[in-house]
């Protein structure tokens, strides 16, 4: 069977597209879409990746006016949220320690939904 080889990229609706593009690149370092087809796009580092349909009724979003939320993975979380926080970006790290790893949980300038992954356990050792 073939299969999809990773996300080629998400794309989502914006009041303000130029000022969301510039706050991803300058706040998490996502590289902005480049402006030619000479310019590479993106790379991120292999790891893992979540895929999941959640409940229409699913607080993981923020509320009824968003629909979807971005999941970062983070080499070290307590340094990106430092780093957030110095930028004056409100971020709630979970108190809890989960067997696949650390989170916290922010919203970009549009309100959308952004968690911070730093992972463990079987997600931190890669595929078997």
């Amino acid at each position: 069977m073939e299969r999809v080889t990773g996300i080629g990229g998400v794309f989502f609706r914006a009041h303000d597209p130029d000022r969301i593009n510039r706050w991803y690149a300058t706040h998490l370092g996502v590289e902005l879409a480049p402006e030619s087809y000479d310019v590479s796009s993106w790379w991120q580092k292999p790891g893992p990746t979540v895929l999941a349909a959640m409940s229409a009724d699913s607080e993981h979003f923020g509320g009824p006016e968003h629909s979807w939320s971005l999941n970062f993975r983070v080499v070290d979380l307590d340094a990106m949220v430092d780093q957030l926080r110095d930028a004056d970006i409100d971020v709630e790290v979970d108190p809890e320690e989960y067997p696949n790893g650390r989170f916290a949980s922010l919203r970009d300038p549009e309100g959308n939904m952004i968690q911070l992954w730093e992972p463990a356990g079987a997600d931190a050792r890669g595929p078997a």
